[in-house]
């Protein structure tokens, strides 16, 4: 409690700090003003640019996604286009990553994405070096920011497009205020003393590089600043050049923490291949730098360009990012199957709840295994993460079930129910459902119900539905354990109890609730597969029918022994409030199935797509 209480004052501290430090700088200097507040256009500019293309494009990402990713080539150039609307090599990584993560993608086909958005990334750079030291950009951005302003009143559609012209216009000022910056505190920031001949010189520019690039996050924002240093004469060309390949290490940086922050494996897999793609091309065009240089004035010369550094920047990115998709592209292949062999999938275990410990002070939660962040920038990655989730809380459940009636997860398993485990005794230290509960469900819950309320793409109504239903089934799940834990408490006590009647029937209705459960999740390793339709909900009804019957026959039988004195009136009222209990979870549970199939929420993406609540 104490550290969490540190870190909760200790950040409000550090931010104030920044602020106060950030403050000083810009009073005691208008250029590192004019320059913060260039890149803070800047990068607003990317985050309205990709909002707008998002929110335009809505529910059809996907099915563009789709269409662009069939071969490796449309792969390739949907990287590339990707991130020259999107104007950041590192965004479209993160979305590839969150694309292969929910199963969208396949692995060879994110690996070509990712070659094709560090082409991409060479557009900006390009479109400031063309656009020259003198040619203001300002001019074009204001009739964009009134026109965008104004599309913002025309409906959904209308303001998303006004969202990408205010994005471009906003990118256009940011690269304005970045060389005005400069060249207002030219003289006290002049790189250019600082002589970069030699290995150990370029390593120092390459290593400046990459940690700008993680300091903003884009590896576009750090070729913009580098852009107009140059430009405004405080770096030499040597000195952008390397710079140049730092961004590129350094771009990979971000891709690499979040892949590693997933659980999957398919993820992690694409983020190291990011990492080995920029870190191998980056080591190659540092070890090449001098021949790569002459090659670059051997190519701007006969043009007339051999005195604009700017070009000869854009013209060295290009080449040693082409470099590097011309090196990686024949072995994608033996670079998928490594990656794979490299990261091979977590094995799933059979059992996901082990923990045996009493109930601690603090509760320590299960917290959801799928819910990428990235994945709510498009509707079908979202909607793919949280079915991994939903399955996640499935298994959860049926355990937490298993473990109010004290018995084995693996009796789910087994090819018969064994009696003598059924007429056993709880162990005297099983934890109580409310516990397993507290532990294992309400955190999943909760990171589902705050992921899905994140979600902010505009979705057609196939997707509204599917979201409701989705919502509906982790309700039913949790409804089902809250069920089970009421149950439990009177069930202890008669199975705790001497030889009796009222044990017998405690022990019939732990038999049923069993049985139903196994048969629950045999009917969940159907959903999804190849089986008809019909037979599922032939199934499905034959499951309400065997449910019918014996609640009618239990009934039947309780009032029998209370005739017979076996059981007495208030006994009878606690085991029909339990046999609602049990009936409760079974339709719960089966409500899950039934919207399943109804609402395509078991449909494979995938050949081996899983099944919900099966392990």
């Amino acid at each position: 409690m104490k550290l969490s209480g540190l870190k909760k004052h200790l950040r409000p501290l550090l931010l104030l700090l920044v602020a106060v430090i950030l403050g000083y700088t810009f009073w005691s200097s208008a250029g590192l003003l004019q320059l913060g507040a260039g890149l803070a256009l800047f990068l607003f500019g990317m985050q309205c640019l990709e909002e707008g293309l998002r929110d335009l494009a809505g529910s059809q990402l996907e099915r563009w996604l789709e269409k662009s990713t069939a071969t490796r080539g449309k792969s390739l150039l949907f990287g590339l286009f990707g991130t020259f609307l999107l104007q950041s090599s590192t965004l479209v990584s993160l979305l590839t990553i969150a694309f292969i993560s929910t199963g969208l993608i396949q692995l060879a086909g994110g690996i070509a994405i990712l070659f094709g958005a560090n082409l991409g990334a060479t557009s900006g750079i390009w479109l400031l070096a063309l656009a020259g030291q003198n040619l203001s950009l300002s001019p074009l951005a204001l009739p964009l920011l009134v026109f965008g302003v104004l599309m913002g009143f025309n409906g959904a559609k209308s303001k998303a497009a006004g969202r990408i012209l205010l994005g471009i216009a906003f990118i256009f000022l940011g690269i304005d205020q970045i060389k005005d910056g400069f060249g207002s505190f030219g003289d006290a920031m002049d790189m250019s003393e600082l002589r970069s001949e030699g290995m150990l010189g370029a390593l120092l520019f390459v290593t400046f590089g990459i940690l700008i690039t993680v300091v903003l996050q884009s590896s576009h924002a750090t070729l913009m600043l580098t852009l107009a240093a140059l430009a405004g004469g405080q770096l030499e060309l040597g000195q952008s050049l390397a710079i140049a390949i730092g961004s590129n290490v350094g771009s990979s940086v971000t891709t690499a923490f979040v892949g590693s922050l997933g659980g999957n494996r398919s993820g992690q897999r694409l983020a190291l291949a990011h990492v080995l793609f920029n870190v191998v091309t980056g080591v190659l065009a540092f070890l090449l730098l001098a021949p790569l240089t002459w090659l670059v004035h051997w190519l701007v010369t006969p043009v007339g360009l051999a005195d604009n550094p700017m070009i000869q920047l854009a013209l060295f990115h290009t080449l040693f990012n082409g470099m590097g998709v011309v090196l990686f592209w024949p072995i994608q292949g033996a670079l998928a199957n490594a990656l794979v062999r490299w990261l091979p999938e977590v094995e799933e275990p059979a059992v996901l709840i082990t923990d045996m410990a009493p109930a601690l002070p603090t509760i320590e939660r299960t917290h959801a295994r799928y819910l990428n962040e990235r994945a709510l920038d498009s509707a079908d990655a979202a909607a793919s993460a949280v079915l991994q989730e939903l399955r996640h809380l499935g298994r959860l459940s049926i355990e937490v079930i298993c473990h109010a009636l004290y018995l084995p997860v693996e009796m789910l398993n087994q090819p018969r129910v064994d009696e003598s485990q059924l007429q056993a005794a709880p162990d005297r230290h099983a934890l109580a459902a409310e516990v397993l509960y507290q532990r294992h469900i309400k955190g999943v819950y909760g990171d589902l119900l705050s992921f899905m309320s994140r979600l902010e793409v505009p979705l057609d109504e196939e997707h509204q539905r599917f979201w409701l239903s989705c919502q509906v089934v982790a309700l039913q799940l949790v409804d089902a354990v809250k069920d089970a834990k009421h149950l439990q408490k009177n069930l202890g006590q008669a199975l705790h109890g001497e030889p009796s009647a009222l044990r017998d029937t405690y022990v019939e209705l732990r038999r049923h609730l069993i049985g139903m459960l196994r048969e629950v999740r045999a009917l969940g390793s159907l959903l999804g597969g190849d089986l008809p339709e019909e037979a599922l909900v032939a199934r499905l009804q034959l499951l309400d029918e065997s449910a019918a019957e014996f609640d009618a026959a239990f009934r039947q039988r309780l009032f029998a022994a209370v005739r017979r004195q076996e059981l007495d009136g208030l006994q009878m009222s606690s085991l029909m409030n339990d046999l609602g209990y049990v009936s409760r979870i079974i339709q719960s549970l089966r409500n899950v199935l039934q919207l399943g199939t109804e609402h395509g929420l078991f449909d494979a993406r995938e050949e081996d797509a899983p099944a919900l609540i099966l392990p």
